[in-house]
């Protein structure tokens, strides 16, 4: 070893003597274990000093354990482990919206110190709520009598499976969950046993992410009996919609994808799309009658119900387009999706009335998710740019009609108000039978409302004639039962949602229909 006079030490720099004490301690640390040094020129005590003792062994008389009190207790949390910051802005106009600044940093303040499926999984696992969420089946059979002759039954589910890619960058809403729940493989499975269970001749899902679909999801829905269709949201957003239907029940007539971003058009400027398809029941049915089958995921973020609205008349106009039939009549129309609106909102009224007066409304009231929309600007004629090419009735308009009347009737009558001229009634009423609580369909560690919905052209058999009831179930679809949603409390507890048997933030929503003849 090679030594240095101290007066050599004594007449270095302060940095060259730190150095060469330090180096000294290394090799004195080498040496001599049992021998704990600290640097005195910028190492200050430590406020807690370790206890060593040392192991009485023949083979290994030095080697060393900790004291009982650094033991590892697992009731103690593991330190907080630095998180990438995720996008707010990003994910704030997609799928959840961060809230003021303020609330932000305490949100993260109070985020779990456990990424999900990393470290320390078995601290939480004891804690965990295995109830299981019961769900009863409701019969809504109409009062006049009807007959299964010329009639074809089927099954619909809406159902919001939550994309991997966004569960992970937005753990802070999952803080309740154990960490292994949000591990793909598990979520893979338990959806994909909930989808065979509930067995849907047809299925609208949202946020599946692609490659998800692409390598399991698609090949287990065909290998079980389904035809696939997905389109992605566009841009670089990785997640999308889908429709699979039993290719036992129904043939596909015609496929339409919908893009609700329009280049140069302010507010039509975000990913969301929709997708539609019109189906037939197969021929062993003997019904000569199309089904026009649609899902979307609209934009999330409360404060921009301008968007929201847009993308909606959008969508109602495609839809009027694909279900116009050959004898100018409208096919019946399925609407399922999440639409990031709840039951009470202008939005969902449009939906049900056919007709929003628009105009003065703040923007964000329009989905009912924004608690306090004051200071907000409201919404103002026209919505949306002429150049889009959709008129206030929300159909597509004639360019080349060049009359200034037609054109004043279609678009200019009253710019302070839209329509649409769908009949469509939500599937579930929103308040459960018995208790009158509100149903919800998600649900995580900031909230549980109703924003997802299955919306149909309704057949009106409330007619007390026989023949009139009849007639008008011949014009749409009759709801033969639904599945009952469950109220914020249930769900507290079974843990909320996802939890270990349901995997999504979201629950299937599933009715039963019968198409006459």
């Amino acid at each position: 070893m090679f030594v240095r006079p101290l007066s050599a030490v004594a007449s270095a720099p302060a940095g060259a003597a730190a150095a060469v004490w330090r180096h000294c301690c290394w090799y004195w640390r080498k040496t001599s274990p049992l021998i704990i040094t600290r640097n005195p020129i910028n190492s200050p005590r430590p406020p807690c000093s370790f206890t060593w003792s040392a192991v009485s062994s023949s083979d290994h008389p030095r080697h060393l354990r900790s004291s009982p009190g650094l033991m590892k207790n697992p009731d103690t949390e593991p330190p907080p482990v630095k998180r990438r910051k995720s996008s707010e802005c990003e994910y704030a106009s997609d799928g959840v919206q961060p809230g003021p600044k303020n609330s932000v940093s305490k949100e993260r303040r109070e985020r779990s110190p456990v990424p999900p499926g990393t470290l320390y999984p078995h601290l939480t696992r004891t804690k965990e709520i295995r109830t299981e969420l019961k769900r009863q089946w409701e019969e809504l059979t109409e009062s006049c009598e009807t007959t299964s002759v010329g009639a074809f039954d089927f099954s619909v589910m809406s159902y919001n499976i939550l994309s991997q890619e966004l569960l992970l960058s937005n753990t802070y809403l999952y803080r309740h969950c154990n960490p292994y729940v949000l591990q793909w493989h598990h979520r893979f499975s338990n959806l994909i046993a909930e989808l065979e269970h509930h067995s849907a001749d047809i299925m609208c899902l949202q946020e599946v992410q692609e490659d998800h679909y692409q390598r399991q999801i698609k090949p287990r829905l065909e290998h079980l009996g389904y035809q696939c269709e997905y389109k992605r949201r566009t841009g670089r957003k990785l997640d999308g919609c889908m429709i699979a239907f039993k290719k036992s029940h129904f043939t596909l007539s015609s496929l339409h994808p919908v893009e609700f971003f329009r280049q140069g058009i302010q507010i039509l400027d975000r990913d969301n799309v929709g997708l539609i398809v019109v189906l037939k029941p197969a021929l062993e049915s003997g019904l000569d009658r199309s089904i026009c089958v649609v899902t979307t995921h609209l934009l999330y973020n409360p404060r921009r119900g301008d968007i929201k609205l847009a993308q909606l008349a959008l969508l109602l106009a495609e839809i009027s387009r694909v279900a116009l039939q050959d004898d100018g009549t409208t096919c019946p129309v399925l609407l399922c999706g999440d639409f990031n609106s709840v039951p009470t909102s202008p939005l969902y009224t449009f939906i049900t009335d056919s007709k929003l007066e628009y105009a003065g409304i703040p923007i964000g009231k329009v989905s009912g998710q924004e608690e306090s929309p004051r200071g907000q600007r409201v919404l103002t004629p026209p919505l949306w740019p002429p150049s889009l090419g959709i008129s206030q009735l929300c159909q597509y308009e004639c360019k080349t009609n060049a009359d200034p009347d037609v054109q004043k009737s279609s678009n200019g009558l009253n710019m302070r108000h839209i329509e649409h001229g769908l009949k469509l009634t939500s599937v579930y009423s929103h308040f459960l039978k018995g208790n009158g609580h509100r149903e919800i369909t998600t649900c995580h560690s900031r909230t549980a409302i109703t924003v997802d919905y299955i919306f149909y052209s309704a057949a009106q058999s409330h007619e007390s004639s026989y023949t009139e009831c009849r007639a008008a179930q011949d014009q749409g679809l009759e709801l033969l039962s639904r599945l009952a949603l469950v109220s914020e409390s249930q769900l507290r507890q079974v843990n909320l949602l996802p939890n270990h048997r349901h995997s999504s933030d979201h629950l299937p929503l599933i009715a039963r229909f019968r198409l006459h003849t």
